[in-house]
């Protein structure tokens, strides 16, 4: 990325909570060459100076426990699980908070510490209200580890015997119960720092406070975009995606209900980890045969959705590009409206509302073409209920997906193009295990089967939707060979389109168009020939996490540099769909890296790689979209309009 895009001293326009602790006090340190050595345990270890002793401690192998302590957000400090002992000092310091600026001597787990930490947990514990069994974290709560580690068999300082507060259920994406919020402020941190959204804060002060939303509102009546960023941080309970799988179930048991399956990429490569598996081993396979034994009649790749969204999104951008360069519409329908440039990405419902919530006034610039989840329900209830002979009213379409922003996008009134709700459920990755446990499957062990027709397995292409880069990587792959007529392998080595891959907060990357080639039949429609793309320079960018958004948009309104790209593409979650609030908890730079090296080994893995060389998509076109990409069937079906929805409260 351009250094002019930076603000000045940053290596990086992150924020800060998206940004290495101590990375940049490390890098000033090494210029000064100052570097202090600390004793931990007995054991010494020589750090630059600004360390904090967590990561120090963590260098040498010794574990402390924390508790408010995320790898993605900002430090806070509050919890004080992570105590430890320092010679010389009166009490106890936090260690995940605590800089290393002097040599120390630091005991992490003597006497008093122990009995710190024992009654830090007591008293959270006084205040939690438990139910542990019949709570979605049970099994993966940080505090039931906790109480276990330090031996708590009984409430010394009593227990909560009834629930405190009313549950919010007011969203489709989220449910908020705080009766079990031990209010270490993570979602709090995840909502301001790591998003930029800000609708959870603390309010109030001492006995009385708690995490709530402006005025003490329902979620679902402030700016929340239900990216879920706060569930997959939250230590406990006090946060859970909004759970569809009775109604799944109940639709399965239905003998007059034919039930179909959609799978998005991320939980393929996320799912292993709710069976004990490490991250980044891909389940796409087994989890065929695993839906097939939970009793779904049908098992459907969101990827062949992926593909279509990349030949419907990127003849829009042509279309757009046609119209800026030219004056003229592609078609020929003056009446016909194309939106501006820079065109804005549609997959993630995150973004969209973000979008609908902070910039209303840029809504044409986001393509119009729906998200892959909700092309495929539509086309479910219309062309496959046709060649399938099933009445549409007897179809429930179920989406996996990383995300609990599908939830609330499947719930838009605008996605109903089929003449039904396109989309029935959504489910989270978490929730599909929950029901692969429950249907006493061993995923891991389940022998492979390959997705159903007419839809078959498509390319790796749809794959890396799944990751940051990876649409637009998508689109370049095929655009650049619809107006070249040269293979992407002759720009990009293996196709790997490298300067939009990467986990940096923003990507920029500009691709000269040198030459042109004929026009294909796919859009021969709209276009009789590429002569005025003739020495363009496409300018593309990439952001991920609703904070980088809102420096691309605030770059965009200010006449700057990303004003100048033709494409962006915007994911709300940190990494993309394999970071999405649905997946298996934790997350960590680390698995989310592991995650996407699953999605991209898997990408070259496929025989076809580009989205307008799947035959069964381009055997679709033949059949029913019969007057191509972005014609009337297409528009009526695939393609949609947001709401302006702002940022005032009643």
């Amino acid at each position: 990325m351009s250094d002019e895009l930076l603000p000045h001293g940053h290596p990086t326009r992150a924020p800060a909570s998206q940004r290495g602790r101590t990375a940049e006090v490390l890098e000033h340190a090494k210029t000064l060459g100052k570097e202090i050595t600390a004793t931990i345990d007995g054991r010494e270890i020589t750090v630059p100076l600004g360390t904090t002793i967590l990561e120090a401690a963590r260098k040498l192998g010794i574990r402390i426990p924390t508790l408010c302590y995320h790898e993605d957000l900002c430090l806070a400090g509050v919890c004080r699980i992570c105590v430890v002992e320092i010679e010389g000092q009166r009490t106890l310091q936090a260690s995940c908070s605590y800089p290393i600026t002097a040599p120390i001597k630091v005991s992490t787990h003597t006497a008093k510490v122990r009995r710190a930490r024992r009654h830090i947990l007591d008293l959270m514990l006084a205040n939690h209200y438990g139910e542990c069994y019949a709570c979605s974290r049970n099994g993966n709560c940080e505090l039931q580890a906790l109480a276990e580690e330090y031996g708590v068999d009984y409430f010394r300082f009593g227990r909560m015997e009834r629930p405190k507060y009313e549950i919010d259920m007011s969203s489709h994406a989220l449910v908020r119960d705080m009766n079990k919020c031990v209010l270490c402020r993570r979602c709090v941190r995840t909502c301001i720092d790591l998003q930029e959204v800000g609708v959870l804060e603390a309010i109030d002060r001492g006995s009385h406070i708690k995490i709530a939303t402006f005025g003490d509102k329902p979620l679902a009546d402030v700016v929340c975009i239900s990216c879920g960023q706060c569930i997959n941080r939250c230590p406990t309970g006090a946060l859970r995606a909004n759970d569809n799988t009775d109604e799944v179930w109940e639709a399965i048991d239905d003998p007059t209900k034919h039930v179909v399956i959609q799978t998005a990429p991320s939980p393929r490569a996320g799912i292993g980890e709710c069976f004990g598996l490490p991250p980044g081993v891909p389940m796409t396979f087994q989890m065929n045969t695993a839906l097939r034994y939970c009793g779904f009649d049908r098992v459907f790749d969101t990827n062949f959705a992926a593909d279509l969204t990349i030949i419907e999104e990127g003849t829009e951008l042509l279309k757009r590009l046609h119209k800026a360069l030219t004056g003229e519409e592609a078609d020929g329908n003056e009446n016909a409206r194309t939106g501006p440039l820079p065109q804005f990405t549609s997959c993630s419902p995150g973004w969209i509302k973000f979008a609908e919530h902070f910039y209303p006034d840029f809504l044409d610039h986001v393509s119009t073409c729906k998200s892959p989840q909700q092309m495929f329900g539509a086309l479910l209830k219309t062309f496959y209920a046709e060649k399938a002979g099933i009445d549409p009213k007897n179809i429930v379409t179920v989406a996996l997906m990383p995300c609990s922003a599908k939830k609330f996008e499947c719930n838009r009134p605008e996605m109903c193009a089929s003449g039904y709700k396109d989309v029935d459920y959504g489910l989270t990755t978490r929730e599909l295990a929950k029901m692969i446990h429950e249907a006493g499957v061993d995923l891991p062990n389940m022998p492979k089967s390959d997705f159903d027709d007419p839809f078959g397995t498509a390319t790796g292409s749809g794959v890396i939707f799944g990751t940051t880069g990876g649409v637009m990587e998508s689109a370049i792959r095929t655009v650049v060979e619809l107006v070249t007529g040269k293979k992407i392998e002759n720009l990009f080595d293996h196709a790997d389109v490298m300067p939009v891959r990467g986990f940096e907060g923003i990507r920029y990357a500009e691709l000269p168009i040198a030459e042109i080639g004929s026009v294909p039949d796919i859009v021969s429609h709209l276009f009789k020939d590429w002569k005025w793309l003739t020495g363009a320079t496409l300018k593309v960018a990439v952001a991920h996490g609703t904070a980088n958004a809102k420096r691309v948009m605030e770059d965009i309104k200010s006449g700057g540099k990303l004003s100048e790209c033709h494409f962006i593409e915007f994911m709300a979650c940190p990494g993309g769909c394999l970071g999405g609030g649905g997946q298996p908890i934790p997350t960590s730079p680390e698995i989310r890296a592991a995650r996407a090296k699953a999605i991209y080994d898997e990408d070259r893995a496929y025989s076809v790689r580009k989205s307008h060389e799947n035959p069964a998509l381009l055997q679709v076109y033949a059949d029913y979209l019969t007057d191509g990409p972005c014609g009337h069937r297409s528009h009526a079906l695939l393609h949609t309009h947001y709401t302006p929805r702002g940022k005032y409260i009643a």
